[in-house]
């Protein structure tokens, strides 16, 4: 299989907050909710990098599309890694995410590994790792 990934959808309980909290909040660019004339396809997409978009979606919606039953989400399924270009630019993302709501599971600190990361969740609890790896350039 050749890695195409474009969408990573998240589930959530609560479209217009989860919404806000990536528009407003952290500054995602987004034509807002869409689908909202066809039964269980509400969905919010944002641009992140070239090629990838972030989608939210409702919760019972994806159980629905997917015929598995809606049971309790656990946070530590997964988490996302946002890489940034140094430990400031760390520190800045995890004030904004902290301002547009999230919850800080883990502040921002130096790693076992010499990098530099803290964790915060999202408004339906998805883990967001904001994480500086000093090994990793960036060609923007």
């Amino acid at each position: 299989m050749k890695s195409r990934i474009s969408v990573i959808t998240l589930g959530v309980d609560d479209l217009e907050r989860s919404l806000n909290f990536y528009q407003n909040g952290l500054g995602f660019p987004t034509q807002g909710i869409v689908g909202k004339e066809f039964e269980h396809g509400a969905v919010a997409f944002f641009d992140l990098q070239s090629g990838l978009k972030l989608a939210i979606w409702n919760r019972k919606d994806i159980a629905h599309d997917t015929s598995i039953n809606h049971t309790a989400a656990s946070p530590t399924e997964f988490t996302i890694g946002h890489n940034v270009r140094c430990k400031e630019e760390v520190d800045m993302v995890m004030e904004q995410a902290e301002r547009a709501g999230a919850v800080i599971t883990v502040q921002a600190h130096d790693t076992f590994w010499g990098g530099y990361s803290g964790y915060f969740q999202d408004p339906d609890g998805h883990l967001w790792e904001v994480v500086w790896n000093p090994a990793w350039e960036f060609k923007e």
